[in-house]
């Protein structure tokens, strides 16, 4: 990393690392890492953060096309449909957005969250969960699909996942529901 002329000049090859990692657009990979002073973690962090800004603006539009995924686990034991939702269906065609509705299926094959965010919980659900020794806290990451870390990457929660996905498409994208079947599951 050089500073030209009080501007710190950022290596091609950090900006390809970190737009592989993100996807964010080239721009702001730019701007994140010199912001950063050229630390990746920072930059990334940067990203996150501006990512979530603009996730909280989109929050607003409406979502009237998107994708129902399936996945069936390999022995044929468990089941998942879910919804996503996005604002046009230009971007519920693209790879990315069929690659997260598809990994967020297997996610709840894998981790049998209850709902898909914590305000979804029921004050009972809440209540048998402290009978159990649980805080509402703990359990809210352990039954609400935004909350959980995800499977593939433990260093982030699906939240965190929706959001990057958000700031990658430009649109708002949502995840309108799920349903869960296992064998013997009732």
């Amino acid at each position: 990393m050089k500073e030209v002329s009080g501007a710190m000049k950022v290596s091609l090859a950090a900006i390809k690392t970190l737009r592989e990692k993100t996807g964010a657009p080239i721009g702001n990979v730019r701007s994140a890492l010199e912001e950063a002073g050229g630390d990746l973690s920072k930059a990334n962090e940067i990203l996150r953060q501006k990512g979530f800004e603009a996730a909280k603006k989109r929050q607003e539009r409406v979502t009237s096309a998107g994708r129902v995924e399936s996945y069936i686990h390999h022995n044929g034991g468990v089941g998942v449909l879910i919804e996503v939702n996005c604002e046009t269906d230009f971007v519920a065609r693209t790879p990315e957005f069929q690659q997260f509705c598809r990994e967020i299926a297997m996610h709840i094959a894998s981790q049998s969250p209850v709902v898909v965010k914590k305000d979804d919980l029921t004050p009972k659900q809440l209540e048998d969960a402290k009978a159990i020794g649980k805080t509402p806290e703990q359990f809210a990451r352990e039954a609400a699909l935004l909350e959980q870390p995800f499977i593939k990457d433990q260093g982030q929660t699906i939240g965190q996942l929706l959001t990057a996905l958000i700031a990658k498409t430009g649109e708002n994208v949502v995840i309108r529901r799920f349903c869960r079947f296992a064998l013997n599951d009732r």
